[in-house]
């Protein structure tokens, strides 16, 4: 790319931005070629990355490159200059309806294999669960996280404040999260002090070893961890959760990141399906299992697997899963009118983005009736669930907060090269049986060690060490350039945790931190810490790892501008380039779904006016391009006009 002319890659992606993009990049393309810059487009959309991996099974007019490939590959040129939109991270479902998709227009897809007869389709099911969960953003996100709400952004906030629910003091919502048992329980973590290879051996309890995962190689200062959630603690709490939320009156609602978490958060969703829908379980186990039916795709894939019984077997199976809510907990709704549960799908309610809206709706979500009621937030895992309880307990203490006045909580996130839980999916396991699992390295010394049953989660973590410096810098040139207060939420009573107070204590001494003001806090306590001097209109920077990067950047610009997607997120990628993310937001089907009804795209490219500007001046800097720079400037000013007049697009027609 260095020795090209100078290049901006947009990505094409899903749904609401994809629509967005066919009318904005053409007017991009026509700016950008004043200044002598190419923009090109690179096609990681769900459907492009699916026929990217089955180019065998189709025309050579239907083929294209695997474009997510290529950018992974250029996020290591000093040059790399990419806008990336929001695209879907999907579950299972959304595949099947992909391939369902795309065999309808005509693409000879082969179909999604469930359970593999021979080693092609355990190829087919490989290939496919590929593109599964958050296949893209860990392949381009080569860099640490800087994400914050753009002073023109604050601005128009502030000056047309968003709605915000009334809080009661005795608002009977709460988190709900497991006390023993958990991951947060059992965590084990170690600093590697050479490099090295290792090993995740299950030995069971009659002395049969399996190798889960060989020839893991390790950086020295590589921070590893592992740790366990238990089947039957986990099953346990969650029964007395259901019956707890039913004796209180309040909704019951299970958050998880089925997306990103993509192998442990669907077993944990299918152990709340098959505890709540208990007596239709026990009674119609059989013809569930005859069918085929994943409890880790929810309760709605039992519906659409008993479509194919006859009619009487059927309805009374329906009939029985009605019978269940007799003595449950009314449970929160995704869609009230068409009766979509909390549990029917595991990527219809995301933790980041469900939470969030709970909170800025006086704490409740939407139940059966249709109407808004205090809710029970079930967060299994200890780690981040009390930041959430945090914000509850402030909210019902003060009110709510008050988008004219508020502060803002920008964000550095240690997210490089697959860091911490986010890169866990390839050494996460379901333990078939009993005994004892290690991570064991090249001499044969276990690092790592768990024992535990069948049926339990066991998961392995990473963070690189230069990703760590790099984060530590990063942290410290913001509250330098902002003059403006930083966190770290590290928590020393968590074992990852303790090695990483370590590593920032180690390398804060690198860097000049003279007048500025720097805190390692507990989640729990820096959120307080946050949230008491926002409500005074200050700021505070976060310095979190990858999935508080996650939460948060969610979290308190939804609270701060009614929206995540107004964020400037930038990744300055540690090979010297630059992704430019638009927005902290999802890809928006309901956007999608009311284009289809109305005509009208409610959509906001605010995100991609922020990252373009960004990336035009990245691009200005790196390739001493004055005329980007003037672009850059005028889409700026421009930006600061286009909020002032209030012009952004309407949620409904009119």
């Amino acid at each position: 790319m260095s020795e090209q002319k100078p290049t901006i890659i947009y990505t094409e992606t899903d749904e609401a931005p994809a629509l967005a993009t066919y009318s904005f990049l053409p007017i991009v393309s026509a700016f950008t070629k004043a200044a002598d810059v190419e923009v090109e487009i690179r096609d990681i959309s769900l459907a492009g990355r699916i026929i990217a991996n089955f180019a065998e099974f189709l025309k050579p007019e239907q083929q294209q490159a695997d474009a997510l490939a290529e950018l992974g590959e250029l996020t290591q040129d000093p040059f790399a200059n990419i806008i990336k939109l929001p695209n879907i991270s999907a579950s299972l479902p959304q595949i099947q309806a992909t391939i369902a998709e795309l065999q309808a227009k005509g693409y000879a897809l082969p179909e999604y294999p469930e359970e593999p007869a021979n080693e092609q389709e355990k190829d087919i099911k490989a290939r496919y669960d590929r593109v599964k969960g958050s296949a893209v953003n860990p392949v381009l996100r080569e860099g640490n996280s800087d994400r914050r709400a753009p002073a023109s952004v604050k601005a128009y906030a502030r000056k047309h404040p968003h709605s915000m629910g009334a809080w009661s003091a005795d608002s009977k919502s709460h988190v709900a999260s497991m006390t023993q048992g958990d991951f947060y329980g059992s965590e084990q973590a170690a600093t590697v002090p050479a490099a090295t290879s290792v090993s995740i051996v299950h030995k069971e309890a009659n002395g049969a070893e399996t190798v889960l995962k060989a020839g893991i190689a390790l950086q020295a200062g590589e921070i590893i961890d592992s740790s366990v959630m238990s089947k039957n603690a986990l099953r346990t709490f969650l029964a007395e959760q259901i019956d707890d939320a039913r004796a209180q009156d309040v909704l019951f609602s299970l958050h998880m990141k089925a997306t990103m978490m993509k192998v442990s958060d669907p077993i944990i969703f299918g152990h709340a399906v098959t505890v709540f829908y208990a007596d239709a379980f026990a009674k119609h186990g059989a013809t569930f299992e005859k069918l085929g039916v994943d409890v880790n795709n929810g309760i709605g894939d039992v519906y659409a697997k008993i479509k194919s019984l006859p009619d009487a077997e059927r309805e009374a199976i329906e009939a029985d899963l009605l019978a269940c809510y007799a003595t449950r907990p009314e449970m929160a709704m995704v869609d009230s009118d068409r009766g979509i549960t909390n549990l029917h799908v595991p990527s219809d309610i995301i933790i980041d983005a469900s939470m969030p809206a709970a909170l800025r709706t006086s704490g409740q979500m939407w139940g059966p009736d249709g109407n808004l009621k205090d809710m029970k937030a079930v967060i299994p895992d200890r780690c981040y669930a009390g930041v959430y309880q945090e914000v509850i307990d402030f909210c019902k203490a003060n009110g709510a907060l008050d988008p004219s006045t508020m502060g803002t909580v920008p964000n550095v996130g240690l997210m490089a090269q697959k860091a911490e839980e986010y890169g866990s999916h390839d050494k996460t396991f379901e333990i078939p049986a009993s005994g004892c699992v290690s991570v064991i390295d090249a001499a044969g010394t276990v690092l790592l060690s768990h024992e535990l049953e069948a049926g339990d989660i066991w998961r392995m973590c990473q963070v690189k060490d230069a990703p760590i410096q790099d984060w530590v810098k990063l942290a410290v040139s913001r509250a330098r350039l902002s003059a403006t207060p930083a966190v770290f939420w590290l928590n020393e009573e968590r074992a990852h945790d303790r090695e990483l107070i370590k590593k920032v204590e180690k390398y804060l001494p690198d860097h000049d931190t003279a007048g500025l003001e720097l805190h390692t806090m507990a989640p729990n306590a820096a959120t307080r810490f946050s949230l008491e001097r926002i409500q005074k209109g200050q700021d505070t920077i976060s310095v979190t790892g990858n999935v508080l990067r996650d939460y948060l950047t969610d979290l308190f610009p939804i609270l701060e501008l009614g929206t995540s997607a107004k964020m400037l997120s930038i990744v300055p990628l540690m090979a010297g380039g630059g992704l430019f993310e638009t927005g902290a937001g999802g890809s928006a089907p309901k956007h999608v779904q009311q284009f289809e009804k109305e005509n009208h795209l409610r959509w906001d490219s605010l995100g991609e006016f922020l990252a373009l500007a960004a990336s035009l001046e990245h691009l200005a800097q790196v390739t001493d391009n004055a005329r980007a720079q003037v672009l850059a400037d005028a889409l700026d000013t421009a930006t600061g006009e286009f909020l002032d007049m209030n012009k952004s697009p309407s949620r409904r027609v009119g």
